[in-house]
This record gives structure tokens, C-alpha cells and sequence, in this order.
């Protein structure tokens, strides 16, 4: 399965990954199945945010609230892996839910896409999807 992203979003990705070399930057992906439209830069509330990430629940709700009244959907989360590879760790995959999500991850100068589920390849949670730029 392929995901698809406008250049531009996913320069912006590695560019805050790349300006925030000590802590996980995060934020949300709205769009429609398995296109993000765009990405909404949220602060990472995490108690450890040098190795975790926590998307701000007030701006997690008000996604949801601009996608009930019509906006774009929220299909998943992005963060960065400051020190690591840009795949999911152990730690991910005990955060994440098998709800069908999209997690982008960035690190290592690249942003690679994978899909939260149960049983997933990647540490029993994460299936690797193909990322492709519109």
C-alpha cells in the first residue's frame, strides 16, 4: 500500500526533524485515506520528549472538531527520531494503537510511512507502507 505526499509537506518533515536534534518533534496528518493533504505541527507534551512523543490532546481534539464540522479527516501522526533510524522502536509500537493509523517517522535525514495494526511486521504493531511524493 502507498501513501502519498506533496514534496513540499515532506520537506517541511525533514526540515523540523532536522531543527530539533535533542527532543521528538510531532503533529498530526489530515487527509482522506491513505493521501495526506497536510500536516499540523503540534508540541510534544511527553514527560521524556528526548525519546517519546505526546501529541497535545488540545490540539488532537480540535482536529477531530474542524473534521466533524467538515474539514479534513485525521489519519494519523508524524514524529521524528532525533538520534535513531526512522522506522518504529519498541517504544512505538507499546504507544501505538492498532486503530489502522498512518505514523510517519522521520530520522536520519529520510521519512519513512507505516501503518499501526495488530500483529504488524515491525515489533508485532507496524506494517511498512510505500511513501510516494504527488
Amino acid at each position: 500500500m502507498t501513501v502519498t505526499i506533496s514534496s513540499d509537506t515532506l520537506d517541511f518533515l525533514l526540515k523540523t526533524a532536522a531543527t530539533s536534534p535533542d527532543r521528538e518533534v510531532c503533529g498530526l496528518l489530515l487527509g482522506q485515506g491513505d493521501r495526506i493533504a497536510r500536516v499540523v505541527p503540534c508540541t510534544n507534551v511527553a514527560a521524556e520528549p528526548w525519546h517519546r512523543f505526546e501529541i497535545d490532546p488540545a490540539a488532537l481534539i480540535a482536529a477531530h472538531r474542524a473534521a466533524r464540522g467538515g474539514g479534513a479527516a485525521v489519519i494519523g501522526h508524524y514524529h521524528s527520531h532525533p538520534t535513531g533510524l526512522a522506522e518504529p522502536s519498541p517504544r512505538d509500537a507499546a504507544d501505538a494503537a492498532p486503530d489502522g493509523s498512518i505514523w510517519l517517522i522521520a530520522g536520519g535525514g529520510r521519512v519513512t510511512a507505516w501503518r499501526a495494526v495488530a500483529a504488524g511486521e515491525r515489533h508485532g504493531r507496524f506494517d511498512p507502507l510505500a511513501l510516494a511524493c504527488a
